[in-house]
């Protein structure tokens, strides 16, 4: 069977054994530090982290590397559209310019530009697996009930849970839809041509939009039947309360994240300067 993208994967291990409240809030000052700094010993220091938690929660390459490759990708047209528009960023920001390459006109390849943009790229590399990490490492029920815990309505956070349980459903029902379409004889496989393929592919789009519509009817008449929504507050079956171990991760991505903002912030500017 085909590895979900983008779901629930149950397993033991202390990321987790950790609240879903406790998982979102170490992410938002995680993701918080990374954004916020430009400092490449930081990012590195964070880039490091993320490698070894992301070991410690026993969760294999394999089943997020589909979505990472896609992601990276977009973060090499990143990169290009970077240089294609701001091809002098890195020398404004540091103040020197060391040429490596000439091009032509502004187009050059300095020193201060490759810094720059391999800060870009550290920050994703210390984002991406700790926002893939958090998705698949919490139950969306128990998401639903961080994000109520922590003060967004209820109904916001039910949805936002419905929302991540259906992407496998839709993993599923493509993967139905496609198996049924070629039994009527549309290839989809590697041995048709590219754009051949992706016509076909046009095929299974309307009748997953009709299914998935006809799955949202379902659900909402199921959930209007049972009152949801009548009173102002509720309770969460699959709601954590806060351990031990809860309480020193909060404290220690406090540290991180404070630590950050004053190392980074101490000189008054983001960016570390190794050209000075």
């Amino acid at each position: 069977m085909a590895v979900e993208m983008l779901s629930y994967i149950k397993r033991t291990s202390p990321v987790h054994e950790l609240s879903g409240a406790t998982k979102l809030i170490l992410f938002i000052m995680w993701s918080s530090a990374a954004m916020l700094t430009y400092d490449t010993r930081i990012l590195l220091f964070l880039f490091i982290m993320s490698i070894a938690i992301f070991m410690v929660s026993k969760i294999h390459f394999r089943e997020i590397s589909f979505v990472l490759y896609f992601i990276l990708f977009f973060l090499l047209l990143n990169n290009m559209a970077i240089y294609i528009f701001s091809p002098q960023e890195g020398v404004r920001i540091y103040g020197t310019s060391h040429v490596l390459v000439d091009i032509a006109g502004r187009y050059n390849v300095t020193m201060e530009q490759l810094f720059y943009q391999f800060n870009i790229t550290i920050k994703y590399f210390v984002v991406i697996p700790a926002a893939l990490l958090f998705i698949v490492t919490t139950h969306p029920s128990e998401f639903a009930a961080s994000l109520n815990r922590i003060g967004v309505p209820y109904k916001i956070a039910y949805a936002v849970s419905i929302a991540l349980r259906y992407i496998p459903d839709i993993q599923r029902d493509f993967r139905n839809i496609a198996q049924s379409q070629q039994a009527r004889g549309i290839d989809l496989s590697k041995k048709e041509k590219l754009f051949k393929r992706v016509k076909n592919t046009a095929s299974i789009i309307i009748p997953l939009i009709l299914s998935s519509l006809d799955r949202i009817e379902v659900i909402t008449n199921a959930m209007e039947l049972r009152g949801f929504g009548k009173n102002r507050k509720r309770t969460w079956y699959s709601g954590k309360s806060f351990k031990r171990a809860d309480y020193f991760m909060l404290v220690l991505g406090a540290c991180i994240l404070g630590a950050t903002l004053l190392i980074t912030f101490h000189d008054g500017n983001r960016f570390y300067n190794p050209f000075v």
